[in-house]
């Protein structure tokens, strides 16, 4: 299991990767200390675990557990908080668990084992779990964005713009590593810089060079195929 740690306290942080790194398996990849910056995080990364202080600059532990339970696929949440009264908040938002300050040894051990058991029963949580969904941005929010939605996608430099009939989302890959992130019997990488769904091809228009220009249901966007990949799309295509 991957996991990071949020909290504006280096000593406490410190701390709680010392127990994490002797009585468990699980890994932590990555600590922040700002809410806003784990939102960026692990929108590109795949995490299991969150240990989550509710204290916490530019954006507080709860709003922040409550944009990830927005997401399609959810890593489990531990709270840490020095207060008892905010143990409520954290189960009506459904956090898997949480750990007062300050810490007490067997506590966290408890929760560790927890995890990692539950993570054994429930697999689906993250490593099996098939989605339909994915996370985009628009207006600094994460928008959950049906797959079967989206029309197109075209590059821009280290950041893939995603077109549905009527919206435009973006985010922070490259078309390369967004590319790997979406089915392949729905979607085609037609061009270095273009993807496309398939499904929403309406027309198949010969263009120069052999290329192939394809008009789409609903927009008039029209989107490229390049000469590289033209045999694969004739393929997929049944041309």
């Amino acid at each position: 299991m991957k996991a990071i740690v949020v909290d504006d306290e280096y000593l406490a942080r410190e701390e709680l990767k010392y127990f994490i790194k002797n009585y468990s398996q699980i890994e932590v990849i990555n600590e922040f200390e700002d809410g806003i910056e784990v939102l960026k995080f692990i929108q590109n990364n795949q995490v299991d675990v969150i240990f989550l202080d509710i204290n916490i600059p530019s954006l507080d532990g709860v709003l922040l557990a409550k944009s990830i339970s927005k997401f399609s696929v959810k890593p489990y949440i531990v709270f840490i908080t020095a207060y008892k009264e905010h143990a409520a908040e954290a189960f009506e938002i459904e956090a898997f668990d949480y750990i007062l300050k300050p810490y007490s040894e067997s506590r966290i051990v408890s929760v560790l084992k927890k995890l990692e058991n539950t993570n054994n029963h429930d697999q689906n949580k993250v490593n099996n779990y098939v989605s339909d969904k994915i996370n985009l941005w628009k207006n600094e929010k994460i928008i959950v964005v049906d797959m079967d939605d989206i029309y197109y996608c075209a590059a821009s430099d280290r950041i893939t713009h995603v077109f549905t009939k009527n919206e435009e989302y973006s985010v922070n890959l490259s078309v390369s590593e967004f590319y790997d992130k979406l089915p392949k019997n729905k979607f085609f990488r037609c061009h270095r810089s273009y993807i496309v769904n398939v499904s929403k091809i309406r027309e198949i228009i010969p263009w120069f060079n052999n290329t192939y220009n394809l008009k789409l249901q609903d927009i008039e966007f029209e989107v490229p195929v390049s000469r590289s990949n033209i045999k694969e799309f004739k393929r997929i295509m049944n041309l």
